[in-house]
């Protein structure tokens, strides 16, 4: 039934969380590809704000800021890749640019993902309509089945 899933992750203690989950279903499901996948956020300048303006952020300053996001979401995409052991699995990861739920989203309908396994802080109420959830956005977004998976210490609730 699934064959290859995503795991979104951010460099978050948090985000990492979904990890036994990923071992127990790609043991149990045979899966044979798992692919960690990191989005990065382009970084923009305020509309209100000249190209070399009073915040000294040039065009050129904004896109090697861009490139240092990248490189560190590739370095610690493949220090995940080295350090997980999954069985029959092959791993890979990708670096993705854009919103985060839509570049996600997008991904796994391009490249045949079969399912989505994510982490959630589990925020409800106030907190939950102020800080968003991207795992909900995700869920919304994707036309594959997603996993989501609270965070440890989350405390139930509406």
């Amino acid at each position: 039934m699934y064959n290859k899933i995503m795991v979104p992750l951010d460099g978050s203690e948090l985000a990492e969380c979904v990890m036994p989950h990923v071992e127990a279903i790609t043991t149990g499901c045979k899966i044979t590809n798992v692919v960690f996948a990191r989005v990065v956020n382009p970084v923009q300048l305020p509309a209100s704000v000249p190209a070399r303006g009073e915040f000294g952020f040039s065009e050129k300053e904004r896109q090697q800021l861009q490139g240092q996001h990248k490189q560190a979401a590739e370095a610690y995409l493949k220090k995940m890749v080295a350090s997980t052991r999954l069985e029959g699995a092959v791993l890979s990861y990708e670096v993705l640019h854009g919103n985060v739920a839509d570049a996600l989203a997008l991904w796994a309908e391009k490249n045949g993902v079969d399912l989505i396994i994510i982490a959630s802080h589990g925020r409800s109420g106030i907190s939950r309509w102020v800080m968003g959830s991207v795992a909900d956005r995700v869920l919304r977004s994707a036309c594959v089945p997603v996993l989501m998976v609270r965070a440890p210490g989350c405390n139930p609730g509406i």
